[in-house]
């Protein structure tokens, strides 16, 4: 089983970042963390492990609106947020993958009909973010 939705876009990594930020700004996520993972392995397990991870962040996504209904639903299911996106580059790549989380994988943990309504309002936003990355041209998992 697949758990992400993903998509290869030919951008710098800079505007990778920036435009999945946008993106995802305007499906109603905003982002309440960031972790450079390359950064971490430099400082905790030095620069070999930097350089195999490349350029590689994980943002914390999340949606207010589609929060509060999900843990209305079910109030554990906030183990599972925020929507975590990672947009990464291997360090001689010339495009970067954007990966998001794909919600259905809450569906399959819970029995709410609350949390499968937040699942496919969640799925349709994301898909929607990833399309508009589409448009710098790309190919998409």
């Amino acid at each position: 089983m697949s758990y992400t939705h993903s998509i290869t876009v030919k951008l710098a990594w800079a505007d990778a970042v920036q435009r999945t930020r946008e993106a995802l700004a305007g499906q109603g996520f905003g982002i309440l963390s960031e972790i450079d993972v390359r950064s971490t392995f430099e400082e905790k397990l030095g620069p070999d492990a930097a350089d195999a991870v490349g350029d590689y962040v994980i943002l914390g996504a999340c949606n207010p609106g589609l929060a509060s209904r999900a843990l209305a639903g079910e109030p554990t299911l906030g183990a599972l947020l925020p929507c975590n996106v990672v947009v990464r580059r291997a360090l001689d790549a010339s495009e970067t993958t954007i990966d998001v989380i794909d919600p259905q994988t809450m569906v399959q943990l819970s029995d709410s009909a609350a949390v499968r309504e937040v699942a496919d309002d969640a799925e349709a936003r994301l898909q929607k973010a990833l399309a508009l990355l589409g448009a710098a041209g790309t190919s998409s998992d």
